[in-house]
């Protein structure tokens, strides 16, 4: 498959360095073939994509590695970045997201989706290839997390599992409105949380705790937290 033939071309530790690294060549023959059943979709020549596309492996492996840098600094659990690289599976939906939106950006339909798609069946976590996500970007856990078409994340964001970066309802012709949350630099969105809306801006190093539910954007050096009750109390006969 080519998404994980480019995730091994990029880190041949994703799979503990088992499984052969194509060349730049067989693997330009295999992206010629998965575009050819869309070529008259494409609006530029196939050979000028598949050139574009090799042309941005090195910043797209520049941003990952970023990224992994980024998780082990900010893990206490992690051991070492090669540990981030072969078992995160945060950082392997970041990677797979980073290989579809370079596509995405050259507007190939379909390949992006499939890929983050595969990636969203095996790790549980969905980002959409035309999402704007920079890096150093952080996913911690990461199981239920979904980040929407139109969501813009900058940089040093970390998210927990369960958060949702998504859509308030939209009519369907309104699909190319921005319809997902802009979250600013030095964010971090707890476990469970729901963000909403485009319009909703998350101003740079804020703290959104918990289950929070927010619709309206917050200034920057914000703290938000879902405030509830817990009572406990003796069973009968104890």
């Amino acid at each position: 498959m080519f998404t994980q033939d480019m995730a091994v071309k990029l880190f041949p530790e994703v799979e503990g360095y088992s499984r052969r690294v194509k060349s730049d060549r067989r693997l330009r023959k295999d992206l010629n073939k998965l575009l050819r059943p869309i070529k008259n979709r494409l609006d530029r020549d196939t050979d000028e994509v598949i050139d574009q596309f090799f042309g941005n492996i090195g910043s797209i492996k520049s941003a990952l590695e970023s990224d992994a840098d980024f998780i082990f600094e900010n893990d206490p659990a992690s051991t070492s970045v090669d540990e981030v690289i072969m078992s995160y599976p945060g950082f392997y939906a970041i990677l797979v997201y980073r290989i579809a939106n370079s596509l995405a950006r050259l507007n190939v339909p379909l390949i992006p989706r499939i890929m983050t798609e595969y990636a969203h069946s095996k790790m549980g976590i969905d980002i959409h290839p035309k999402a704007t996500i920079d890096s150093p970007f952080f996913i911690d856990h990461g199981t239920g997390i979904v980040i929407g078409e139109t969501a813009i994340i900058g940089k040093r964001v970390q998210l927990y599992q369960g958060v949702t970066i998504g859509a308030l309802s939209v009519k369907k012709e309104l699909c190319d409105t921005k319809r997902h949350p802009t979250i600013e630099d030095n964010v971090i969105i707890y476990a469970g949380s729901t963000i909403l809306g485009g319009e909703t801006v998350l101003g740079h190093d804020s703290i959104i705790g918990g289950n929070v539910w927010l619709t309206e954007s917050i200034p920057p050096f914000s703290l938000v937290y879902h405030q509830h009750e817990i009572k406990i109390r003796q069973k009968r006969g104890s």
